[in-house]
């Protein structure tokens, strides 16, 4: 049996499909009993427990052959860092007290450098804190994820504009959430094999104008790059809803993309997904 985290989410959802798929009993890990329900009646057993309750976590994770789990985004929090710390902290030492043989962690692309990545500074945190444990740990260091530009479609289909922070011609790997969980799924279906690190994006990297070109296709009408200033981040990341202090986090991430320090390791296996971005947009078009 396999616990998995993150079950009301994108990637946590297409880890417990693809493992169901494949007939696997698993147990996922949810908040409100109410949103397990659904889970529940697809044949999974369900655990209520929090990520920072390493008590519960630990119930959740006992008698599983391996988890899988993630650190969730809090847009609102103004304590990222040491919010993320305490979670970490937890479920580490819920899968030690659980005997855990193997914690299958969706990290990020540049989740090796300690600084320059804004966000990316809580899966190194949770790198560090995990790979000390005691038991196998895979890495699953995902791309840029292409959702990303899901909250820019709406312009792209009313005005015909891709608003991007991102330089129009700027190269960078991205991933679809559900290659992502795909390749979860698949990583514990691996079993522990010590420390391991999966580097992964989709079957090409892109630019902004890529996307922008694959939009025109799928829409129908020109859409067209417009670059704004990372000076705009935070303001227009506020106007979201977004803290202040979180939105300066995204800002700093922007910048380090930018500047070429959110690279590869380039010491792990590198993986390349099977969904391409026109297909990926299609989907979060419909």
């Amino acid at each position: 049996m396999y616990a998995i985290a993150g079950v009301t989410g994108h990637t946590g959802t297409v880890v417990a499909d693809s493992l169901l798929a494949r007939g696997e009993p698993i147990r996922v890990i949810v908040r409100d009993e109410h949103k397990g329900a659904s889970w529940r009646d697809r044949g999974a057993e369900m655990a209520v427990a929090s990520l920072d309750d390493d008590v519960a976590l630990a119930g959740a994770l006992r008698g599983t052959q391996g988890a899988y789990v993630l650190l969730p985004p809090d847009a609102t929090t103004t304590d990222f860092f040491g919010s993320r710390a305490r979670m970490i902290d937890a479920i580490g030492r819920a899968a030690v007290r659980a005997g855990l043989p193997h914690l299958v962690f969706l990290s990020s692309i540049g989740a090796h450098l300690p600084k320059g990545h804004g966000p990316i500074g809580a899966p190194y945190l949770a790198e560090r804190s995990f790979e000390q444990l005691g038991m196998a740990t895979t890495f699953v260091r995902a791309a840029y994820f292409l959702e990303n530009y899901g909250a820019v479609l709406p312009a792209a289909k009313q005005d015909g504009v891709l608003p991007s922070f991102l330089p129009a011609h700027f190269t960078h790997a991205v991933a679809t959430t559900t290659d992502i969980g795909r390749t979860a799924a698949q990583a514990l279906l691996d079993g522990p094999r010590g420390r391991r690190v999966i580097e992964l994006s989709g079957p090409t990297d892109v630019t902004p104008a890529d996307v922008a070109a694959a939009l025109t296709e799928l829409l129908g009408r020109s859409v067209k790059v417009i670059e704004a200033p990372l000076d705009a981040v935070v303001p227009t990341f506020v106007s979201f809803g977004m803290s202040p202090h979180m939105a300066e986090i995204y800002r700093q991430m922007y910048e380090g993309f930018i500047g070429g320090g959110v690279t590869w390791e380039a010491t792990g296996e590198r993986v390349r997904g099977s969904i391409e971005v026109k297909e990926g947009l299609r989907a979060m078009l419909s």
